[in-house]
């Protein structure tokens, strides 16, 4: 109850980070496993993989995170704007760098141009998503 208390407290990127580490070993699992057991595309993976952590992420940055009071109508909307924004510019961007690295060195054997490109992606989608949940989904009613 006092540790619950004590993040309630704490700065909302925190937070943010948080909710994001539940989402990250959901999604991220989600898409190594369907990348290299199933043999998936990297986008299928990675498409199905954020959209599998989307559903719990809205739900405890609305409460937990950002403390919104936000209704669903104008929440879940913007929410999905978010994260495919997002998705789209990350994951595009993840596949360009980890394309230029393998390319430029081959020391980097130890890990699939793919799943770098996913590192990479989730990274720059935790950042950007961030921003964007901050600014445009749970921002403040009084500033609307």
């Amino acid at each position: 109850m006092i540790a619950v208390n004590s993040l309630r407290r704490t700065n909302s990127f925190f937070r943010f980070l948080l909710v994001g580490v539940i989402n990250t070993i959901i999604g991220l699992s989600i898409m190594l496993i369907l990348l290299n057991l199933f043999g998936w595309s990297y986008w299928l993976a990675t498409f199905v993989g954020n959209c599998m952590g989307a559903g719990v992420s809205y739900i405890l940055n609305r409460s937990f995170t950002f403390k919104s009071n936000i209704n669903g109508s104008k929440g879940i909307p913007r929410f999905f704007f978010v994260i495919l924004s997002c998705y789209i510019v990350s994951y595009s961007l993840g596949e360009i760098v980890a394309a230029t690295i393998q390319l430029s060195s081959q020391t980097l054997s130890f890990i699939s141009q793919d799943e770098l490109a996913v590192l990479i992606g989730t990274v720059t989608y935790t950042l950007t998503n961030y921003i964007g949940q901050k600014t445009i989904v749970f921002r403040s009613v009084t500033e609307e």
